[in-house]
């Protein structure tokens, strides 16, 4: 796929879809801009090219409906103070209002158009909706990696009613790190998967199985591989039904001779609150009316050696409950141990960020990605529909 810089956009109008789907508080101020701030370069790409810049973004979801709280109006104003300059909002993304701010546009002008989810006809990669984003400009720039995932009508249909399409420089970053990490990596290549359940990361383990040196499992669903194991996991998260699957991505490993660790002790309470007794015990002690909620400190050493000699890391998914800070010892661990390494270092997901972030280090990882599902389907070894709806054109 070409990117931004590959095409000519000197004076012309350039639509770029972006992801700004940042989290608010209550009062509707912006608790963290990271994605806003990973799109300036292509934003300011086009703008030192003197072109008009339309931006197009969803936020949160509004399920098709009118609904104040999911306004882009803070994003409007978060991204005026970063590039310097006025960013006008549209009251719509589509419509006759909207078409005469654009044709009142001045070169170097930036609108942000009103979130494209208050139209149930973006999910649902309506024709129509695609064919009105589209006449709005001459060139289309998908810098939405996040969403790239997503079969919707400004990631995938909009592309077949421009001539000029190509990626922003963040989604190429993206794709162009992720290749570096599976396609050729520097060797040993160590995968941590982490987070809550077996079956929504099912596809990236037996995808990642066939490409890695070393897989670590944390998180609540290494419970399910210990328990398929014959531990005892007390009232432990569990996915009965993945038992047997566990036990064969385990047998598989074994075969192709890839090295899987799973926690050899954990931090266990006596309920999920962030306020219940808790201990450190081994995978193999923990009692029937306990659960475990974080890696202990044993498996925590044992992980950091088996990163010792990695030339690629990539994470998705914390180590345990990190939200509560009892149980956030295992995953900050891991975030230091990721932090220190020599190796190239990808985290991706959205809890994964989290946690780098709030422990300091994201300086010291090599790439944070932006997209959580994206990085998912990607691990998964699967085509993103945004990228490859880029490729075909």
């Amino acid at each position: 796929m070409k990117n931004i810089s590959d095409l000519v956009v000197k004076g012309k109008t350039v639509l770029i879809r972006v992801d700004f789907n940042v989290p608010l508080d209550e009062q509707g101020n912006i608790t963290d801009d990271i994605r806003i701030r990973g799109v300036l370069p292509t934003i300011n790409y086009a703008l030192d090219e003197h072109a008009k810049v339309i931006i197009i973004s969803h936020l949160g979801r509004p399920d098709g409906q009118r609904q104040e709280k999911y306004s882009l109006a803070p994003v409007a104003k978060r991204l005026s103070r970063l590039l310097e300059k006025e960013v006008k909002l549209a009251p719509d993304c589509i419509g006759p209002e909207v078409e005469a701010m654009v044709g009142q546009m001045a070169f170097g002008d930036v609108l942000l158009l009103e979130n494209l989810r208050f139209h149930e006809e973006e999910k649902k990669n309506d024709p129509e909706f695609c064919r009105q984003l589209a006449k709005l400009a001459d060139v289309y720039i998908n810098d939405a990696f996040a969403v790239a995932h997503r079969a919707h009508a400004s990631v995938v249909g909009v592309v077949e009613f421009f001539q000029e399409c190509a990626a922003g420089f963040l989604l190429q970053k993206e794709m162009d790190y992720f290749h570096r990490s599976v396609s050729n990596p520097s060797r040993p290549l160590v995968a941590i998967v982490g987070g809550a359940k077996v079956s929504s990361k099912l596809g990236a383990l037996r995808n990642m199985i066939d490409r890695v040196d070393k897989m670590i499992i944390g998180g609540a669903m290494a419970n399910t591989f210990l328990k398929a194991q014959g531990y005892e996991v007390g009232t432990s998260r569990v996915e009965d039904d993945l038992l047997e699957t566990a036990n064969e991505l385990v047998a598989k490993a074994l075969k192709q001779g890839v090295k899987l660790y799973l926690p050899v002790d954990c931090i266990i309470a006596d309920r999920f609150d962030s306020k219940a007794a808790n201990k450190i015990t081994t995978a193999q002690e923990v009692p029937k009316s306990w659960m475990i909620l974080d890696i202990g400190p044993a498996s925590t050493l044992l992980f950091g050696e088996a990163l010792e000699d990695a030339g690629t890391i990539i994470w998705n998914g914390p180590m345990g409950a990190f939200e509560m800070d009892a149980f956030s010892r295992g995953t900050m661990a891991m975030v230091q141990k990721l932090a220190a390494s020599q190796a190239l270092t990808i985290v991706g997901g959205g809890d994964t960020d989290v946690a780098v972030h709030r422990a300091g280090e994201s300086n010291n990882i090599s790439y944070i990605s932006t997209g959580g599902g994206a990085f998912l389907m990607l691990m998964e070894g699967k085509v993103l529909p945004g990228v490859a709806a880029l490729e075909n054109k």
